[in-house]
């Protein structure tokens, strides 16, 4: 495992959760030095506007960590933390870098920017969107997830046969219908922007093999982590809100404490 120059938030075996700004904590990671990347950047949507939840009317307001911050733009961000990302991906590995319409434009345009390989544009189909209030657009019922490696020459890993084995022997697409974080994945709390396990534990799944070190630089409640515990996957996740990264450790110590029961 990874020795950082700051004491972990959390540790359970092979999983590290730290309480840091994910820019600045992966610039002391060595170069060439992670399989897998997920990674959910803020989408700077916290800007007045409004969205529904739970059939009422509310703003869109996240959180200051989803505002665009006095020194850096949307797309400076995204820059740094890709190239940063570019850097500590190892040849084998690859990056999946999760949005919305809002920010994955900017994503795919520094990604092509660097250099870096883009592998599929994934479209993650929620089964049970949130309705449009306003009626005069098409319900968003899509989030966008782009799937790249270190370079044109690298060489990335790709679990083709246990994607087909979950496709019912045939090849999997590039469009997964996922319905929203289930409200059993939310006992622990809630993170505004969390995504659904199992299109976390398939991505992982896909991507990396048993033992390899998975990164999630803005880990929020937790998600990416749990899917690593339970496919047997080393884990560094970075949040610099310690709300959700409270929820993240119990929601990691529920897990461990279920496959602990299963084992017996």
């Amino acid at each position: 495992m990874i020795e950082l120059n700051i004491n972990p938030h959390f540790k359970l075996e092979n999983i590290f959760l730290y309480n840091s700004d994910a820019l600045e904590i992966l610039k002391s990671f060595p170069n060439d030095s992670v399989d897998l990347i997920f990674a959910d950047p803020p989408y700077f949507l916290s800007n007045g506007g409004i969205t529904c939840h739970s059939g009422k009317m509310v703003l869109v307001d996240k959180g200051e960590w989803d505002k665009e911050s006095s020194t850096l733009t949307m797309d400076e961000f995204n820059y740094y933390f890709l190239k940063e990302s570019q850097r500590i991906i190892k040849d084998t590995g690859s990056i999946w870098v999760s949005g919305t319409f809002h920010n994955i434009y900017s994503i795919g345009y520094h990604m092509q920017q660097l250099q870096m390989k883009i592998l599929n544009n994934i479209t993650w189909q929620k089964t049970n969107p949130a309705p449009n209030l306003s009626c005069r657009m098409f319900t968003h019922s899509t989030e966008t997830i782009i799937w790249a490696r270190k370079n044109e020459k690298s060489k990335h890993y790709f679990n083709y046969e246990a994607m087909k084995l979950e496709n019912n022997g045939k090849q999997m697409k590039d469009v997964w219908s996922f319905p929203t974080v289930k409200k059993s994945e939310k006992k622990f709390g809630k993170h505004p922007t969390q995504k659904p396990l199992d299109l976390l534990k398939r991505i992982v799944l896909s991507s990396s093999k048993e033992g390899d070190l998975v990164l999630d630089p803005f880990v929020g409640s937790g998600t990416t982590g749990v899917a690593c515990l339970e496919l047997d996957r080393k884990f560094i996740g970075i949040d610099n809100n310690e709300e959700y990264l409270n929820i993240a450790v119990s929601r990691i110590k529920d897990s461990a404490t279920s496959i602990q029961s299963e084992l017996l």
